[in-house]
């Protein structure tokens, strides 16, 4: 199989370097002066570990792609960019498998309209994307840890999945194969509602703190109302455990997550909308007020459209500004 990583920015690059490391054939899809890098310099990768240049294939779109019959397309954009990139690849596409390796839990929707092999894929996976050409990611021994499953969820697997499976465990990451996939994905969605406490205010101190816990409250309840299952914590620690933890990646700055990370370059957008406004969606649908994750969707995204830094909001003013 070939792997066409659609987004190769943090968590792509990272995927789609140590696939090639490992000897798998990869295309790099990339934009603007990230991917001219990439095709000047090579990928460079930094682990806790490791300093990697690898020489990988780049292209900037489908027109630079001739598909082969045994490629797979694993979609690493963020949710905000996912119409567009799936309406690129859809009309030369379609009939591959894609894989949504993404946060939230609406990307595989929307690929189902346009592609008839979907898959997805829960991420942890701790990258950044550094500068133009240059990725790093700190989990170890294994990189990070990806969980597979068919979308929609029909209670099985399949080949595929487990065959791509076995290709990214060659290359140090751990790919269980599931028939829930979602159940991993809204696990993920709870812990994701952090990603905004973190890019508004920073998560030291205790106001902040407890925006943090309020956030996670509402989400638990909207999905409990919801009828929603999500894996628990302790499972999800119990199924990494020493296999990935996170270390210092030498001469590399400690950042925060991705919408920090996206604040921090100043792109103009985030996928708040799609993380902590996923909750504010469900507790609409179900009678669940979410007043804490729509106050934090707000001020992620005026950060955003504003061009301002992370933690350029006050969490007590925030705090300060929710109904009692």
């Amino acid at each position: 199989m070939r792997y066409i990583i659609i987004g190769a920015g943090a968590v792509g690059g990272a995927i789609g370097g140590r696939l090639h490391q490992a000897g798998h054939d990869v295309v790099l899809v990339a934009r603007g002066q990230h991917a001219a890098a990439l095709r000047e310099r090579g990928l460079r990768l930094r682990t806790p570990d490791e300093d990697l240049t690898l020489r990988v294939p780049v292209a900037t779109g489908p027109d630079d792609v001739e598909l082969r019959p045994d490629d797979v397309l694993l979609l690493c954009v963020k949710t905000q960019d996912t119409v567009a990139a799936l309406d690129a690849w859809a009309p030369a596409a379609a009939h591959l498998p894609l894989l949504c390796v993404q946060n939230g839990v609406a990307n595989e929707e929307m690929a189902l309209r346009r592609f008839s092999r979907v898959y997805g894929v829960c991420v942890w996976l701790p990258a950044q994307y550094l500068e133009p050409g240059v990725v790093s990611a700190g989990g170890a021994p294994l990189t990070g840890m990806l969980h597979i499953g068919r979308y929609p969820q029909d209670g099985r697997t399949d080949d595929t999945a487990r065959a791509i499976a076995a290709d990214l465990e060659s290359a140090k990451f751990l790919a269980p194969v599931v028939p829930d996939v979602l159940r991993w994905k809204y696990a993920k969605l709870l812990s994701n509602l952090a990603n905004a406490v973190q890019a508004v205010c920073g998560t030291d101190e205790p106001e902040a703190r407890e925006l943090l816990r309020r956030a996670r409250a509402e989400g638990e309840a909207v999905l409990a109302a919801a009828g929603i299952p999500f894996a628990s914590e302790e499972e999800q620690a119990a199924q990494r455990g020493d296999r990935v933890d996170i270390r210092e990646v030498p001469g590399a700055e400690r950042g925060g997550g991705s919408t920090w990370q996206s604040l921090r370059r100043g792109t103009g957008s985030v996928e708040v909308d799609y993380l902590n406004g996923e909750i504010v969606l469900l507790g609409r649908h179900h009678g669940v007020p979410a007043p804490v994750n729509e106050a934090l969707r707000h001020a992620t995204n005026v950060l955003a459209r504003e061009g301002r830094p992370p933690g350029s909001t006050s969490a007590a003013a925030l705090l300060a500004a929710l109904p009692s």
